[in-house]
């Protein structure tokens, strides 16, 4: 089911109730089943979020070298409070309980990627990235 649900969500960008419609019939569950289990998964968007998604480790490890920092500094630099995105629609910043990459806390995924060994510069230099993408 999650292979599934993470193509759907890959094409459509979240999971529509069509998609988990798709998915519950594809694999002979109910869509209430498979709604159940998308909702549980923190990866899996039940509304639409934005072409990039960068989430913030903000477990023990990371909390303890600067990751509330770090997303002190990501709210600031784009303009939004964690949880949301962008007015242009670029970018959703959001915490992840654990990334389990703690030997290099402070750590952020963007998109599919991992950032570790944050700082100031090095966020600025993903978002500017992120930004120089979106214009070509």
């Amino acid at each position: 089911m999650l292979p599934a649900l993470y193509i759907v969500q890959r094409e459509l960008g979240y999971l529509t109730d069509e998609g988990i419609k798709y998915v519950a019939e594809l694999i002979g569950l109910s869509t209430a089943q498979v709604a159940e289990t998308a909702s549980f998964y923190t990866m899996l968007f039940m509304k639409p979020v934005g072409k990039n998604v960068i989430w913030v480790c903000q477990n023990l490890s990371c909390t303890l070298c600067g990751a509330e920092e770090i997303i002190a500094h990501l709210e600031k630099t784009l303009g939004v409070q964690t949880g949301n995105t962008t007015a242009d629609g670029h970018i959703t910043l959001l915490r992840q309980e654990c990334l389990a990459s703690c030997d290099t806390a402070p750590v952020m995924q963007v998109n599919d990627d991992y950032e570790e060994n944050l700082t100031f510069d090095k966020v600025d230099q993903v978002i500017q990235r992120l930004r120089t993408k979106k214009e070509q």
